[in-house]
């Protein structure tokens, strides 16, 4: 039967837009290379929303250049991040929304990265448990991974498991659309995926999954790992073991068209109390947790041993102090506290949060420090606290504290040292 005039190639449903639509409102975000945010997209949605879905079912839908950001990187280099319009974002969202639930149920349990119902904290418990039960770790890092990603071996990926003509069309667009940087030069792209795209994420889990997961699970099932996108552990039981896991894995990333970054990937050495081997590796980075040995109580025996355990690392921790520092709260003296608590709550909250489960007696020390900053901020703006010492400032902050706990880590009873209500 031919098609009938006016009917659309493509079977898009409407609302399926719009529920993408929304997924893409709640994760915020900038502008891409239109200037057209999400407020002024909004203002004429529905149009806007008609539009991008007549010309995806009608398969004239081109997207947009990514608008190419520079980010800082705590080595001094940078790291590219790429921001596609709303339009492209609510178009990726679709399609994440469409694959996800058939893609993700493929996945190895140990890949934890941009996954429904996965976190940080259940890779590095999970991590932190097996560095108990095995004596070596190699710790891998890919060299520009996102950058990298072969398009030819991620579309032979993508297509055992979508089928609908329409999504592998545009995961194609996506996929060459160039970079645009902020002075307007134009970089066209043959491999890699935009970091800040919407779709991926999902697209680099895949990659991966038939590179890493899949392969060891075939080729070396009984060696544990975890994955956080490209940030990976595996746990091996002899030095031997890591030595030629790391030479076997350099030919297989090789294989798929991918480097290990040599100065970065390392055999690590688990010491504790009953592993007393010297290897000159006895620490990790793994999600914004360094592994190392570290001295801990038995509190049954009240005696004092060491344990292979996780805590917050220094590139971490400089990274959280710089932010204190950069809110100035000395020079905020005619701002109110309840002010400042509302502005620098949401940011302490999800420190806590994220780094309070494995690393809560270090992020005391850090609340400590910042304790002390509103001491500083008391005393520039109360004439009582201006020549008298700190503790006087922190002792009013911690009567505040205790009646009325209005920063996040107070609520915690991380107050200000050696404070008693008043």
């Amino acid at each position: 039967m031919k098609q009938l005039q006016g009917a659309k190639p493509f079977n898009i449903d409407r609302w399926e837009l719009y529920h993408a639509y929304e997924q893409v409102k709640s994760k915020r975000g900038s502008a891409g290379i239109d200037d057209i945010g999400l407020a002024e997209y909004g203002k004429e949605l529905k149009g806007n929303l008609y539009k991008l879905w007549n010309r995806m079912s009608s398969g004239s839908y081109m997207p947009k250049a990514v608008k190419l950001v520079e980010i800082p990187k705590a080595n001094g280099g940078t790291r590219a991040l790429g921001i596609p319009t709303v339009e492209d974002r609510i178009a990726q969202m679709l399609v994440v929304r469409l694959i996800e639930p058939s893609i993700d149920a493929v996945f190895h349990e140990d890949s934890h990265g941009y996954r429904p119902n996965k976190s940080a904290h259940e890779a590095i418990g999970k991590a932190r448990e097996r560095c108990w039960r095995y004596d070596w770790v190699l710790d891998m890092d890919i060299s520009k991974f996102f950058d990298t990603i072969d398009h030819r071996l991620l579309m032979k990926a993508v297509e055992r498991h979508v089928e609908e003509k329409w999504m592998l069309l545009y995961i194609r667009r996506w996929l060459v659309v160039p970079y645009q940087k902020t002075d307007g030069e134009i970089m066209e792209r043959t491999c890699g995926v935009p970091q800040g795209s919407v779709i991926g994420p999902i697209l680099a889990n895949l990659y991966l999954h038939y590179s890493f997961d899949k392969w060891m699970e075939i080729n070396h099932p009984s060696i544990k790992f975890e994955r956080y996108a490209d940030d990976t552990v595996c746990h091996c039981r002899s030095r031997e073991e890591a030595e030629f896991l790391l030479e076997i894995l350099s030919d297989r990333f090789s294989v798929c068209k991918l480097s290990l970054n040599v100065d970065k990937t390392k055999i690590v050495y688990c010491k504790d109390d009953r592993r007393r081997k010297d290897h000159p590796n006895v620490s990790f980075d793994f999600l914004g947790h360094t592994f190392c040995p570290r001295k801990t109580m038995n509190r049954a025996q009240r005696k004092a041993f060491t344990r292979f355990l996780p805590d917050i690392s220094q590139k971490a921790k400089k990274r959280i102090k710089n932010t204190m520092r950069s809110w100035k709260l000395k020079s905020k003296s005619h701002t109110p506290l309840d002010l400042i608590a509302s502005e620098v709550n949401p940011v302490v909250r999800g420190w806590m949060n994220y780094y309070g489960k494995y690393c809560m007696h270090s992020m005391k020390g850090i609340m400590d420090d910042f304790n002390l900053m509103l001491s500083r901020w008391a005393k520039a703006k109360y004439k009582r606290f201006k020549r008298k010492p700190v503790y006087l400032a922190l002792k009013w902050l911690g009567g505040i504290a205790k009646r009325e706990p209005m920063f996040y880590h107070w609520k915690l009873g991380i107050y200000p040292k050696n404070v008693k209500c008043y």
